[in-house]
């Protein structure tokens, strides 16, 4: 598994000086490289490094592995869309490989190259990404982002053997509660939705006011939103993870991919809501630490999980009376709607269907109770 550690350089100021003119003339030839790429219409790295490697080395005064490597990141930049010629930020980020970025881990320093030739720059990092980098196989970028110096290191991590296992925690997904287990476990929404509208407010005064003090205070947030729901996912994700390693179970999520395109919602807050929702981001962090941690993950059709009755298996949409309250029409089992989806999911995930396409449909209708 490949996960990225990220550390933080501590650079002086004149090393600080050498990396963003590096960053700064690495990007202009980036963006030569991209002209004539769309002038000659050859887009595939090595057509490109035939036709403008000599030009690229004598205009930009960059080494030769440095060039190579600005030389794959306008191949990269094109690889999905050939229709838009593609331009490069000044401070955007720069891939550099052991040839050019060499770590010295024991005593957390690094000598990377830079137009003023070598540079020793000493780095920090949390315990976690330390370890990661035992790991660390491949490219590292260079990226600068608010004043500081990051660089972003791809390490391999081997993972573990999968659990074997045949049973599953369900987990529920959704707006108001981000995940419900089958376990009954809850992880509502609330702190994140009060966190959105504090900053929705903020922002719109801001917006409103429209001077620099604003507009500084506005550059400011940018992303703070993001980052706080980022860690809330990744606490979340741990959680799950963590609860079915310890029950020795594997994980079962719904697939919800393009849910957005499926569904329609009323009201300006509702979509924002529905909009500020993650859950592709919190399925990205249960895959790799579940993966981390040997637990076996399934991804189950979400189709009537929530109008199924997880007692009797009859399956209507009145079934479901509010957004948490379930209450089956024809045993009268009662649950939370959110638990009950949770358990249907669980079920669906270690109880495939055995025989036909017509008998699935009719599980699904109510006409098979889970075991």
């Amino acid at each position: 598994m490949k996960l990225i550690a990220q550390v933080k350089l501590l650079p002086d100021d004149e090393q600080r000086a050498y990396l963003l003119q590096t960053l700064e003339q690495a990007n202009a030839l980036c963006d030569w490289l991209s002209e004539q790429a769309w002038e000659l219409q050859k887009f595939r790295r090595f057509d490109l490094q035939a036709a403008c490697y000599r030009a690229a080395r004598e205009r930009s005064g960059l080494s030769a592995q440095v060039v190579i490597r600005c030389l794959a990141k306008v191949a990269d930049a094109y690889t999905l869309d050939k229709r838009t010629r593609r331009t490069f930020k000044p401070h955007g980020a720069i891939a550099y490989d052991d040839r050019i970025l060499s770590w010295q881990t024991n005593n957390q320093r690094v000598s990377i190259w830079s137009i003023g030739g070598r540079l020793n720059i000493p780095y920090q990092a949390g315990a976690r990404q330390l370890e990661l980098l035992q790991y660390r196989q491949g490219e590292t970028d260079l990226v600068y982002r608010k004043g500081a110096f990051y660089l972003l290191a791809v390490c391999d991590i081997p993972d573990p053997d999968e659990r074997d296992v045949d049973t599953a925690l369900g987990v529920d997904l959704g707006v108001t509660n981000i995940a419900t287990t089958s376990d009954g476990k809850t992880y509502t929404s609330a702190t994140i939705e009060r966190n959105r509208r504090k900053h929705q407010r903020l922002r719109t005064q801001l917006q409103k006011r429209g001077t620099k003090s604003a507009k500084r205070h506005l550059k400011k947030l940018a992303g703070r939103q993001r980052r706080f729901q980022k860690d809330v996912n990744h606490q979340i994700s741990k959680r799950l993870v963590l609860d079915a390693e310890r029950t020795n179970r594997g994980m079962a999520l719904e697939d919800l991919t393009h849910i957005r395109s499926r569904t329609r919602v009323r009201g300006k807050d509702e979509r924002a809501r529905r909009g500020n929702w993650a859950f592709a981001q919190l399925r990205q962090f249960i895959a790799y630490k579940a993966a981390l941690h040997g637990v076996k993950v399934w991804v189950v059709d979400p189709r009537y999980t929530s109008q199924r009755c997880f007692a009797c298996g009859h399956t209507e949409r009145a079934n479901r009376k509010s957004q948490s309250e379930f209450l089956c029409c024809a045993c009268g089992h009662t649950a939370h709607a959110d638990v009950n989806a949770a358990k249907n999911i669980a079920w669906a995930a270690v109880i495939p269907p055995i025989v036909s396409t017509a008998q699935t449909s009719a599980s699904r209708q109510g006409q098979a109770a889970p075991l």
